[in-house]
């Protein structure tokens, strides 16, 4: 009942005028008192929501939500112009959701098909790398997630947050025409700070076919009172673009350039794609630090091989990086 009254309530304020709380509470046969205390906890949630005496509750800008079947027709007529082989795939939009990475990883194996995504306006539990939590207001941003077999096994998942990251930058690209910058191993920048965030669920053994859930986070237009609870330098799509940044539009794009980018990998590998990663790399030829745990190992960034592994010079040295716990970052 909590999640049905909230999403009415967002429903009902998406427009940007003023609904009565009077009428909110009888709609949902609850009294204005709880139709206040749901209003607190979608502020909680992000949502900038102002009461006035006597007009009630409306939101400081108007909401451009997701829906399922905008979404799905951008993405018919993105996949039908490239022309390519892949079917559409199911998308599931949810308002509330914990983490869109958890919520299909539930669902394996037998509950999901290829390409599967689902796509979230809130997430209360959003997962970043490392354990730290992807701070998610309500919809300002891209949670997403999509569902991947690999056939080959674990082996092939080697690749799968450098290929994702291209993807990004795909649909970035053509959505605003923007020119992001890819930083080994999930991370996509724009002018310097951090854009999006990758993080890849897998489950399966490494020489048998296996599943991957891969989730991205993309900062378009983020709330003041949310980003003083980030940790690490940030920026968002919106603040970048000249025009309005259209959520399903772009949401659609990731989705076509992510399934695009995925059959290329399957077929492939990652060697065709490696001469765009560099193109884009943050940190090519730059002197970085390697952060694993308490030890930190200094070089230059010399790319990535066709594994996806970091090439890593160390005196005069190349040493290969294939992921983990790590951290990479200027050094400065």
């Amino acid at each position: 009942m909590t999640k049905t009254v909230k999403e009415h309530l967002i429903k009902s304020l998406a427009p940007g005028q003023f609904v009565s709380g009077q009428l909110l509470g009888e709609a949902l046969g609850i009294s204005r008192t709880a139709i206040a205390k749901h209003v607190k906890a979608l502020t909680e949630m992000g949502l900038d929501i102002y009461s006035v005496t006597g007009k009630g509750y409306k939101l400081a800008q108007p909401l451009n939500l997701l829906e399922k079947e905008k979404i799905i027709s951008v993405l018919a007529a993105s996949i039908d112009t490239k022309g390519n082989h892949n079917s559409l795939p199911l998308v599931e939009v949810h308002s509330l959701i914990d983490s869109t990475n958890d919520y299909l990883m539930r669902r394996l194996p037998n509950q999901l098909s290829q390409g599967q995504v689902c796509l979230a306006e809130y997430q209360s539990a959003g997962r970043g790398r490392r354990g730290r939590q992807w701070i998610s207001p309500f919809g300002s941003q891209i949670y997403l997630s999509m569902y991947w077999y690999l056939e080959q096994g674990l082996s092939a998942a080697m690749g799968l947050s450098l290929v994702t990251a291209l993807a990004v930058s795909d649909a970035v690209k053509a959505h605003s025409d923007i020119q992001v910058q890819l930083k080994w191993p999930n991370d996509i920048y724009l002018d310097g700070v951090k854009l999006a965030g990758i993080l890849i669920d897998l489950e399966g053994q490494a020489l048998e076919p296996s599943h991957s859930v891969i989730g991205i986070g993309l900062n378009l237009h983020m709330p003041e009172d949310a980003g003083k609870l980030i940790e690490q330098k940030w920026t968002d799509l919106q603040s970048h673009s000249n025009v309005e940044i259209d959520r399903n539009a772009l949401s659609a794009q990731l989705i076509a350039c992510l399934q695009q980018r995925l059959t290329q990998y399957q077929q492939s590998g990652l060697a065709p794609m490696l001469d765009e990663w560099h193109n884009h790399d943050a940190f090519l030829d730059k002197r970085v630090k390697l952060i694993t745990g308490d030890r930190t190992t200094h070089g230059i960034c010399r790319g990535v091989n066709n594994q996806g592994a970091l090439l890593l010079e160390v005196n005069g040295q190349l040493q290969l990086i294939y992921g983990g716990e790590v951290s990479l970052r200027m050094d400065e």
